[in-house]
């Protein structure tokens, strides 16, 4: 395997991880499709961006704090 095809695998899956993080195993794929499809038309620094961004840096730090109680 090449060091590109082992890095393109190791994204696909850190970027399917974000999907279960999200509670979305189970979602339809034309759904997160279309989801993430908006969000990319967000502009960065927008207020929509920002409060997106805050929601995802706190989901972050919840699951630290979980993990560091273990």
């Amino acid at each position: 395997m090449t060091q590109e095809r082992k890095r393109e695998t190791r994204e696909k899956i850190i970027l399917g991880g974000l999907i279960i993080k999200a509670g979305l195993r189970n979602a339809d794929r034309a759904f997160l499709l279309g989801a993430l499809i908006e969000a990319s038309r967000v502009p960065i620094g927008a207020v929509e961006h920002d409060r997106l961004c805050a929601l995802g840096t706190e989901a972050f730090r919840a699951e630290a704090r979980a993990l560091t109680k273990l």
